[in-house]
């Protein structure tokens, strides 16, 4: 299930990311660059306890972080899924919309369907994994667009870490800026 939350966070703790001007930093991965600035344990107990409320659950965060996307950077499709994540397998991510949305046309986050695995991926190894990540994730033909929720700024979107996604469209003018968050559910209750 993926649900949506407008105004996510208290107009105070907006305000707080607003005001904030440290520099987003370049992480090279294999294959893949990201802009990335870490958040503070008060911000992420913050997020989490938030994230909690609405899930009626305990959740453990496992990777939490700020991603920033506009031209020329970070401009690949990247079509993935969030099932591996520092070597544990999280139940939902996450997206908060921090920046306003200043693109032309359609864009947000997108959900899209394999050819050959479908919406979600269902695999255990991390080679299978990689290797969607490196053969497949720009290759757009192996893929459906099935949905795009629109960028909002303050919107939180929360889904499962299987579903296959990407921002969309892959390139933006402007500055697209994130909050990102993989966590487990800590205790049974229903997602």
């Amino acid at each position: 299930m993926i649900y949506i939350k407008d105004n996510f966070l208290p107009k105070n703790i907006m305000n707080l990311y607003d005001k904030d001007k440290s520099s987003f930093q370049k992480v090279d991965t294999p294959g893949k660059s990201f802009w990335v600035k870490e958040t503070s344990e008060v911000f992420v107990d913050f997020i989490s306890y938030k994230i909690a409320e609405i899930e009626k659950t305990s959740i453990e965060n496992i990777l939490c972080f700020f991603r920033q996307a506009k031209e020329k950077q970070d401009n690949d499709w990247r079509i993935h899924n969030d099932s591996i994540i520092e070597g544990q397998k999280p139940d939902r991510a996450l997206v908060l919309y921090l920046t306003e949305d200043t693109q032309k046309g359609l864009n947000g986050t997108a959900f899209w369907s394999h050819i050959d695995y479908g919406d979600v991926y269902n695999g255990e190894g991390a080679d299978e994994f990689n290797k969607i990540l490196s053969e497949d994730s720009n290759d757009k033909s192996k893929w459906k667009l099935k949905s795009v929720i629109g960028h909002k700024k303050n919107r939180l979107i929360s889904y499962p870490c299987n579903y296959f996604h990407s921002k969309y469209p892959n390139e933006f003018k402007e500055k697209r800026e994130v909050l990102v968050m993989f966590y487990k559910i800590k205790n049974n209750a229903k997602q």
